[in-house]
């Protein structure tokens, strides 16, 4: 008789706590205070709406099973149903999870998006499983998740360490759990799909290019041409990746790259579609790329450029590192990569931060396409996708420089004065059950 029996999971490398969470809540403290947000609407923007942790079993390819542990945290819901990804990462805690969930509230509400905030994940190190092991945990993940997802209720997306595969298991599975007439109304449960599953053409790189975007409009604001200048970025994904694509093209070259694996520089520039076919053949990383020379990882952020984008995880900018950073713009493309301490440093330095919320806005643009495309049963073409994304970061990103200027406020504090005003504006209008 075969007994299931728990097993220690693989070992996996457990990071210091990156205290986004007390990161995220100062940044709101600071911008409630400026608008002096009715002390009511201020309590509850304070607190998430619900967290979910999950611990749930899968059996892995050599029969034993192991117990993973599973996060959804949705913070607020008052514009729309709850948006926001999913990543798989052995540091992911519930803290930083809640921290991730309130920064997609302000994303959404900056962007003028009909959705709430909302995130998740899994605390796990995908590298050590195999691709068979991965669709069951999605799946498994999915199913324990039930109806606390749904197309008009919370819907999530690809993050740090998910893509379309994921959530193409995770549509299949939750589409299999309704009756066979309901199952094609329910395939808008995530966004970020393979384009063949209801995936929106150009979705892979919404976050880059609106990334790319948002340095373009500040460039161009301040009458300075991208050509021949010189960036770094800190993660070579999904968004790293895109950025460096749509920077290049406008002229600009890349001279250093961080991701998990290394740090590799070159002064007279890497090539980043040949960075990009060298790490699918090299497990995804960039160390030892020809025509390149290793440096420390300390050394990163005090690299020699112009534009500094951190597309990573949170919290790498710190006080420590911000009298080192030379670039005299930082487009955040991951979320919460610097904290309050290091902004009001680079600020007083005279530093430009496009702040997460709206640098990286792209991809919950994006995805409200995807939503739409697949809502009313529509198919977008690429250049129509393109340019709607372009006219609306445009449209955000001229009224947080407006706000900026016009109350003489950096660009993060005047991206949260325009989210937060807008679910206040919500909250007035239709008062507080019951």
């Amino acid at each position: 008789m075969n007994l299931i029996q728990e097993v220690k999971p693989k070992k996996q490398k457990k990071q210091p706590k990156q205290g986004m969470l007390e990161n995220v809540m100062k940044q709101f403290e600071s911008a409630a205070d400026l608008i002096n947000l009715n002390p009511n609407i201020k309590k509850i923007l304070s607190v998430t709406n619900n967290e979910l942790i999950i611990h749930f079993p899968v059996k892995m390819d050599n029969g034993d099973v192991e117990i993973f542990k599973g996060y959804r945290v949705q913070h607020n819901n008052a514009l729309g149903p709850y948006k926001g990804g999913l990543r798989y990462h052995p540091t992911i805690d519930i803290d930083a999870v809640k921290a991730l969930a309130i920064w997609m509230t302000w994303k959404t509400s900056l962007a003028g998006l009909p959705y709430g905030g909302a995130k998740g994940g899994i605390e796990i190190d995908p590298t050590k499983y195999s691709i068979t092991e991965l669709e069951r945990i999605t799946r498994r993940f999915t199913y324990a998740l039930g109806d606390n997802i749904g197309p008009e209720h919370d819907i999530p997306a690809p993050d740090v360490n998910t893509n379309s595969q994921t959530m193409a298991w995770i549509a299949d599975t939750y589409m299999s759990t309704k009756k066979p007439s309901e199952r094609s109304k329910n395939q808008h449960v995530v966004t970020g799909k393979p384009i063949g599953s209801g995936g929106l053409e150009g979705r892979d790189r919404a976050t880059g290019y609106g990334v790319f975007l948002t340095i373009k409009f500040w460039a161009d604001h301040e009458n300075i041409k991208l050509e021949n200048k010189t960036f770094i970025v800190q993660g070579f994904g999904n968004v790293g990746y895109w950025t460096a694509h749509f920077l290049e093209k406008e002229g600009a070259k890349l001279v250093g790259v961080q991701d998990a694996f290394g740090t590799i520089v070159n002064k007279k520039g890497i090539g980043v579609e040949n960075l990009l076919e060298y790490t699918k053949n090299n497990h995804g990383s960039i160390v030892g790329f020809s025509n390149s020379r290793e440096i420390a990882k300390g050394d990163f952020f005090g690299l020699d450029c112009d534009i500094c984008v951190p597309a990573a995880l949170g919290n790498q900018i710190t006080e420590n590192i911000a009298p080192q950073i030379k670039a005299s713009i930082i487009a955040e493309g991951a979320n919460g990569p610097t904290t309050v301490e290091a902004e009001a440093i680079l600020l007083k330095r005279g530093v430009t931060i496009i702040p997460d919320i709206l640098c990286n806005s792209g991809g919950v643009i994006g995805s409200y396409f995807e939503w739409l495309q697949n809502r009313n049963g529509e198919l977008w073409e690429l250049d129509e996708i393109l340019e709607r994304l372009h006219k609306k970061m445009k449209e955000v990103f001229t009224k947080v420089l407006v706000v900026s200027e016009s109350k003489k406020i950096d660009m993060r504090t005047a991206a949260y004065v325009l989210a937060i005003e807008r679910l206040e504006r919500t909250y007035v209008q239709r008062g507080v059950f019951p």
